[in-house]
Formats: structure tokens, sequence, C-alpha cells
């Protein structure tokens, strides 16, 4: 796969100019460690990088690289590892758990390459949770392409998460980190040590996905053309949930211009102060309600294009702090 930009600060370089309400969220500007920190001095429970990285790119080495949403993923996945490092770090965290961080975004959508070879789509809605499949994939029953490995393969009866750590001492925070990265609101009972990778994580995967979106296609995320795009209207579900400062649900998403209101919709919802400066400095979540995907050409509804461009104003004076 090409190397890319570095997720941090590729902001208005493209632009000169898809969580802090998830359930009981960590105070704004706490820079605290995760409870429970792990002492670093079990060998086993060490994290090695390359290892890891080197596991990720085994595993998606026979998926179609031709097919854009794979080679997609690939990069999307090593961009929020780098967040998640970034973030966790910036947080103050020892570095036991920076890496802890960095190996939940490199595992968090691991479901996603199964996804889209069997339905070749992102939207789970129409296909499966990628976020369980994921867990499924690391935690279950070893398998290759959706087929069980011959019992005569190494390991075959060793979960696939070990390629990654050979401790089992991380796979509760690992485990809850994958399967629960994408849904709408985290349980308020969560454990606060897996709270706080979870939201990290999550964070960490907004704002990739808001580069996705200016630097893919609409076919490739949306699964329409740029003319269907700019054809569409705005929900009143889209216009709500913009203006009530909270994200979407996904199945209230019923125009192509929904979602990117849905994407824009993350920066209300990031858990750490660390998170909405990137997002902030990319640039991202403004660019993709006035030129999605690059997009120069007006949506083609008078309506649509005055919402769009209400929204974005109002984001960028968000992402800046006015609403404190």
């Amino acid at each position: 796969m090409a190397q890319t930009d570095s997720p941090i600060n590729r902001s208005s370089n493209a632009h000169s100019n898809t969580t802090g309400v998830l359930g009981n969220a960590p105070a704004p500007g706490n820079t605290a460690a995760p409870d429970n920190a792990p002492m670093p001095d079990d060998p086993a429970a060490a994290i090695d990088r390359e290892r890891a990285r080197a596991a990720f790119l085994a595993y998606v080495a026979p998926y179609d690289p031709a097919n854009p949403r794979i080679a997609l993923k690939v990069t999307h996945t090593l961009h929020v590892a780098d967040l998640c490092d970034h973030i966790a770090r910036e947080q103050g965290w020892p570095a036991a758990d920076v890496d802890l961080a960095w190996l939940c975004g490199l595992l968090h959508d691991m479901g996603r390459f199964e996804q889209v070879r069997r339905w070749n789509t992102f939207r789970d809605a129409v296909s499966c949770s990628h976020a369980k499949l994921g867990a499924s994939v690391l935690f279950g029953e070893r398998e290759r392409l959706g087929e069980p490995v011959p019992a005569a393969t190494p390991d075959f009866d060793t979960p696939r998460i070990r390629d990654f750590i050979d401790s089992s001492a991380k796979d509760a925070v690992i485990r809850t980190a994958i399967e629960l990265h994408s849904d709408y609101r985290l349980p308020r009972d969560l454990d606060p040590r897996a709270r706080a990778f979870t939201e990290l994580v999550r964070d960490a995967d907004k704002i990739d996905i808001l580069r996705t979106v200016d630097e893919d296609t609409p076919e490739t995320i949306l699964g329409c053309d740029a003319d269907e795009l700019l054809a569409s209207s705005l929900s009143p579900e889209a216009t709500q949930a913009f203006d009530a400062r909270r994200c979407m649900l996904r199945d209230d998403r019923s125009q192509p211009a929904d979602f990117l209101v849905s994407f824009a919709c993350f920066a209300f919802e990031l858990a750490y102060p660390q998170s909405r400066g990137i997002m902030r400095e990319q640039g991202y979540a403004t660019a993709l309600l006035t030129e999605p995907f690059g997009i120069e050409t007006p949506f083609r509804n008078p309506h649509t294009r005055s919402e769009l461009q209400r929204m974005a104003h109002e984001l960028d004076l968000y992402l800046e702090g006015a609403h404190e």
C-alpha cells in the first residue's frame, strides 16, 4: 500500500482557510492515565509494534488490494493507530498504555476486511456489525478468508490475537475497544479502564474518517457517484442531529448528504480535548460540508446548499471553542 501523509498534522495544506458525551465520559482536560495502569514488568505483556504491524499486514494480504475499500481500510487502520498513539501521549499516559492504545487502534477495524469481502460495503445495516465481526476474527475460531484454517496449520487452535501479542492480560481491554468502538453510546457501567481506551479509539476513528472523505471518492465511501450526492437533499433528522450537537443514528441517514452531516457531527462527541485540537488543525470537518471528496460543484438543492454552508460556519466556530 502507498504511504500516506502523517495523520496528525496534515491540515490546511489541502484546505486553507465521522466520545465526550458517550456515557460517563472523562472530564474535559483530564490527563490522568487510565485506572489500573499496568506495571511494565511483565515481558509477555509487552507490545512489539513491529511484530503487530507485520501480523496486521499478513492478515490483510490475501484480500483484494485492487478493491478500493480494502486499500482504504488498510491506510485508515494505520492512521488510526498513529492517532491513538498521539492522543495517548498528549494525555500523559504511561508508555505501556500508549503502546496498548496504539494496538487497539491497529486492531479496531479487523472486521472490515471480511465485511468488504462478503458484502462489498461499509454499511453495517445491510451486512453485519463490523466491530463484532472484528472481535470474532481476533478472539474466535481462526479463519482465512471466512473459512476455518486446516487443523494441520500451525497455531490453528490459537486465537489470532496471539499473532499480535503473547499475553492475554490485555485481552479484555482490547476486545472491549474493538467491540464497542462503533456503538452509538457506550454502556454507562463500562469499566473505567476499558472506557478510557475505547473512547480514545472512537476519537481516533472519527478523526480519520473525515480524512477519507477528503481524500477518497463518494463511490468508495457512500456507494453513490458525485452526481447522486450533489442531487441529494438533507433529511430533517440530519438537521436535528447537527442542531442538537450530537451524532446521528445510522438508521436516520436516508440521503447521501445526510452522511456528510453525520460525519461532521463526530466533532460534537469527542472524548479528549486533544482530539478536538487535531480535528480543528486538519480542517477536514468543515471541508466535507463545503467541498466533500474535493468536489467544488455546489449541491443543486438551494436549501441543502445553504444548510451545509451554515453548518460549516457553526462547526468551525465550535472547533475553535466559541461554544464554550
